[in-house]
């Protein structure tokens, strides 16, 4: 990498030089212009890799002119090409060649060299921070730069301008300054001109002035450096006529002028040299002559002032008006308002002129006197209820009195007195505003003090209490006149406050139940105090709650209830029984009541209420009531063997266990059982039996259930034996164990025939034809029941018959049991 620098030198400033680093970099030559001015052109370009030399190559467009050429070494990265033509455009060529002087790459751009240099013809400065350059316009200049150096070098200062002439500001005064010019188009800008000396010029004095009477003007000013002479010109506002004054002081006088009018003064310096410099003008006005009193008066409103008029005077801003007693008012117009004025005063004021130069003498004093002051102490008096009075203290000057009495309502009545009293009817509730107007021959003040007179609020007409609860009384009434805060108490409470409050409205809570209470509301006020004197009113609280004692059950669905009994002899009592589905009551003004119709296998609630007059009771606590289960609606019993039966029943609701009983005076039968069913022994055939069944609940309440009575089969024939007889029959013979009051059926089966005979009441056999012998025999002797219905559990036997030559048949099985 190498890097190369290059200075640009002008010939006319120095300052123009530049000095700027380029570093090469091998790839794609990339060409730009650095500098351009009027004659030469400043580019560099990147380098490329294998280049000995470059030849940069300025090519005129749209101009004759010959084409400009400069070469460079290999490590050159930046060049100028000089001797081109001022504002034309140029095509800047960029080769890169290796030793034998081949192209290998090449870029080019086009710019415009910058215009020619213009001439000063002239400079000169006409204000102090500034200089005026006229200079010769060149061709192909869009713009110019003037440029103001100090001859020490210690300022430096270019602006830009459009054309000649142009203006260089921001300089110092008296101050000698180097200028020159250069044109710039879009290539640059040319180098500049020869440069001109010119000098500013000096300061206008800073002029300073004051009018110290309304004839007068007063000016002076710092001295100005460089200067050696002064000029001053004065002219009154709205004047052609102009005084001029040259002096060498700092400080000059007017006089004999017009007062309350404006003048306008210009300052010039003049140099050494006689060159003027900056002129300055400052105007002044004189001060106004003193304005005439011309009326004075007392005026009306809301308070007491004083009204002042005056002519108004030339040159005169606004006026001030003084009185005698310190009070003062300032105004633009020509009257002006004193408020507040003092009554019962006689004073003087005088108006006063102002504007920018100061007052003008005080006007001639003026006199006034105002209206008589109101009484200070009023206040009012009640020696009796309704009967008062309002009193005041006298005040001097005064022919009478004029007092007001207004009441809050708007009612309004007045007395003219020469005393210091009146008179007037007051009610309770009402607050009074009193004021008293004094009169003398200047007429009446405009304004009074005013007192309040507040006499004792009235007691509420319409006090009315009613229970929001068993043991709390809301109290309410409507606003009374005067009242701000209300006390309510309870006599039976001594006369404890239960409420302090603004609203028309109180609860007494915490109350005994079944108690009458004498209540009383108090209004109160702040000024007043309390009125003690209201009426007492009367309410009874709710009754007392009453308490269940015992539940006793006197029938199936019938309970009597008894209770506390702790209020008067004419309260109510009302016993409610809650059930799941249903709800039972019952009235009473003893101790006891009867609550009947109760379904069985029920749960209850059972409270009681007190009520009277004057509303309900709380309930009291309550008590459950369990009902007995109910009963099975329907007990089946079947016979199952001579000796059980199966008794079988509808649940019963409330029922969680059953105990069923068979009863007879030959025995009874009982089970326990969770279940709707249950097997019994020990039946005794051919016996009536009462039919019971007890129902049980979970908590041991108990049912007595009673059913139609069952009567158990006839008892199976016993001693069973099976004959033959001599025509070819067979007989079957029984004993019976118990009464022979119904038939018997016997059912022979055997392998060739099967015989049915049926006995009659009261026999103990029956015979059977038989048509084949020699056959084996199943005998089942059973009696017949009630509508025909054959017993069907007494036990089969059976015999082997043989044929004629044996007279009894010989027993193969008897069954389950033996024959005895």
């Amino acid at each position: 990498m190498e890097v190369e620098k290059h200075q640009r030198h002008d010939s006319h400033e120095d300052k123009d030089a530049q000095t700027v680093a380029f570093i090469h970099v091998s790839g794609d030559i990339t060409l730009s212009v650095f500098t351009v001015t009027s004659k030469s052109m400043t580019v560099q370009w990147s380098g490329h890799t294998g280049a000995s030399s470059y030849k940069i190559t300025a090519i005129p467009k749209n101009s004759p002119e010959q084409p400009v050429f400069a070469q460079f070494s290999g490590n050159t990265v930046m060049g100028s090409v000089n001797s081109l033509s001022p504002n034309t455009v140029y095509t800047m060529q960029l080769e890169a060649m290796d030793n034998a002087l081949n192209v290998l790459s090449s870029a080019e751009t086009v710019e415009t060299t910058a215009p020619d240099v213009p001439r000063i013809e002239q400079a000169y400065s006409k204000n102090s921070d500034s200089v005026t350059v006229e200079f010769a316009e060149v061709s192909g200049a869009t713009s110019y730069i003037l440029r103001a150096e100090s001859k020490t070098g210690d300022f430096f200062y270019e602006t830009n301008v459009t054309r000649s002439p142009g203006t260089v500001e921001q300089l110092q005064p008296y101050t000698d300054y180097l200028l020159s010019v250069m044109s710039v188009n879009s290539g640059g800008r040319s180098q500049p001109s020869y440069p001109t000396q010119a000098r500013t010029v000096v300061m206008a004095p800073q002029l300073n002035t004051s009018s110290t009477r309304n004839d007068t003007i007063q000016v002076n000013w710092a001295p100005v450096k460089h200067a050696i002479l002064y000029t001053l010109c004065i002219i009154q506002e709205g004047s052609s006529t102009r005084l001029k004054l040259n002096t060498t002081n700092t400080s000059v006088t007017f006089d004999t002028l017009q007062a309350g009018t404006t003048y306008c003064i210009k300052g010039t310096a003049w140099d050494s040299e006689g060159r003027t410099g900056d002129d300055l003008t400052v105007c002044q006005i004189t001060r106004p002559p003193s304005p005439d009193v011309t009326q004075v008066q007392v005026t009306q409103g809301r308070s007491l002032g004083i009204a002042v008029y005056w002519v108004s005077v030339q040159g005169a801003q606004n006026y001030m008006v003084w009185t005698s007693n310190g009070q003062n008012c300032s105004t633009r117009n020509s009257y002006c308002y004193i408020t507040p004025a003092d009554c019962g005063q006689n004073h003087s004021l005088s108006v006063t002129a102002y504007n920018q130069a100061g007052p003008s003498s005080p006007s001639k004093p003026a006199e006034y006197i105002t209206y008589p002051c109101p009484p200070e102490n009023i206040w009012v008096e009640e020696p009796t209820a309704s009967n008062c009075s309002v009193l005041w203290e006298e005040v001097p000057l005064v022919e009478y009195y004029v007092a007001f009495i207004k009441r809050d309502d708007g009612t309004e009545t007045s007395c003219n007195t020469t005393k210091a009293t009146c008179t007037f009817f007051c009610m309770c509730g009402y607050t009074y505003l009193t004021s008293v107007f004094p009169y003398n021959q200047a007429g009446t003040s405009l304004y009074a003090h005013i007192r309040n007179y507040t006499t004792i609020p009235c007691c509420p007409q319409d006090v009315t209490a009613q229970l929001v609860s068993t043991e709390t009384l809301e109290v309410m009434w409507s606003p009374v006149k005067g009242a701000e805060l209300y006390e309510t108490t309870a006599a039976q409470t001594n006369d404890v406050i239960h409420c302090n409050d603004t609203s028309p409205v109180c609860a007494l809570s915490d109350l005994r139940c079944n108690t009458a209470y004498s209540i009383t509301v108090t209004p109160c006020s702040e000024l007043r105090g309390c009125n003690r004197t209201c009426t007492p009113h009367k309410h009874e609280t709710a009754p007392c709650a009453p308490e269940i004692l015992n539940l006793t059950q006197t029938s199936s669905s019938t309970y009597n209830v008894f209770i506390t009994t702790p209020n008067s002899l004419s309260t109510n009592y009302t016993i409610t029984a809650t059930g799941r589905n249903s709800k039972q009551t019952c009235n009473t003004r003893n101790n006891s009541c009867e609550l009947t119709q109760l379904p069985c296998g029920s749960i209850y609630d059972v409270e009681a209420v007190a009520t009277t007059t004057v509303g309900k009771s709380l309930p009291g606590f309550s008590k459950s009531l369990e009902t007995g289960p109910c009963c099975p609606t329907y007990v089946n019993v079947t016979q199952v063997t001579q000796a059980m039966t199966n008794v079988t029943w509808s649940p019963g609701s409330g029922a969680r266990s059953y105990v069923a009983a068979l009863t007879s005076p030959r025995g009874h039968a009982k089970c326990h059982t969770l279940d709707a069913h249950c097997l019994m022994g020990c039946i005794t055939c051919g016996t009536n039996y009462s039919v019971h069944l007890e129902a049980i609940s979970s908590t041991g309440h108990k049912s007595e259930c009673k059913y139609h009575g069952f009567s158990s089969s006839a008892c199976c024939p016993t001693g069973v034996k099976l004959y033959r007889r001599t025509n070819n029959s067979l007989r079957v013979y029984w004993r019976s164990s118990g009464p022979q009051d119904h038939n018997h059926t016997v059912e022979l089966y055997g392998t060739g025939a099967n015989y049915t005979c049926i006995a009659a009441a009261g026999s103990m056999y029956c015979d059977i034809q038989e048509e084949t012998c020699g056959d084996v025999y199943t005998v089942v002797a059973a009696p017949v029941g009630q509508y025909g219905i054959k017993v069907t559990f007494c036990q089969p036997r059976t015999y082997s018959v043989p044929c004629p030559g044996s007279n009894a048949g010989m027993v193969i099985s008897r069954g389950r049991r033996s024959v005895k």
